[in-house]
């Protein structure tokens, strides 16, 4: 369970939002959505335990080291870092207890199911969008974190791998891991997620995803 008490974050003396209350079940599949400015990926921070807030906390119920799994924002890294789409990928078995003949098999696994197969020694500065946002959800797969936070996942992804990007997180929710997902595709959100926080510069929103996001007639779902 993630509980969020009288909470505020932002810049030093300028909170994104009044404070909130909210509570997420374990098991839940919760989205996040928003306009632009309003603070979706500070508060995934703050819940991650990487940004203070400016008032009040935020509990969950697993150590935030190794209970939980963030997946940050592409712009957020260095393309230049010297190190192989592989080398990315095998980060997420941080924590793991896994021999090494299983990792290896894991990982020839989970390279596999993300279509990455073949840019295995592929440097990071060489790969496109798709492939490098692929590779950090790959990353993503070999965690055992029961939480896991996701930053605009389908960023860069084109339509056949946001529905990729999907079909992993109703996998991970069947396992009965908690996820949040911050998503500025409406539709997407209404038709994959039970329940979403909407965030206005007034206030936040949360309730069942159907019922807060009205359907459109131009709503198309990845």
């Amino acid at each position: 369970m993630i509980t969020c008490t009288a909470l505020r974050w932002g810049a030093p003396g300028q909170p994104l939002t009044p404070a909130i209350d909210l509570t997420l079940e374990q098991g839940s599949l919760t989205g996040i959505i928003g306009a632009n400015g309003t603070g979706k990926s500070s508060l995934l921070k703050v819940i991650a335990g990487l940004q203070k807030p400016l008032a009040g906390k935020v509990s969950v119920d697993v150590p935030r080291r190794g209970g939980l799994s963030f997946l940050p924002q592409q712009q957020h890294l260095d393309r230049q870092f010297p190190i192989s789409l592989q080398e990315l990928v095998a980060a997420g078995f941080w924590g793991t207890q896994l021999t090494p003949q299983q990792r290896s098999q894991r990982l020839e696994a989970v390279l596999e199911d993300w279509c990455l197969s073949g840019l295995e020694h592929r440097p990071l500065m060489a790969l496109s969008g798709g492939e490098l946002q692929r590779a950090l959800l790959a990353r993503m797969s070999l965690a055992e974190a029961p939480v896991l936070l996701l930053d605009e996942p389908h960023a860069a992804l084109d339509e056949e791998g946001q529905a990729l990007c999907w079909k992993h997180i109703h996998a991970w929710h069947d396992q009965g891991r908690t996820l949040i997902v911050v998503c500025h595709d409406l539709a997407s959100v209404r038709h994959h997620t039970q329940q979403v926080v909407q965030i206005k510069n007034t206030g936040c929103v949360f309730g069942p995803s159907k019922e807060l996001i009205r359907p459109q007639p131009h709503m198309q779902v990845a």
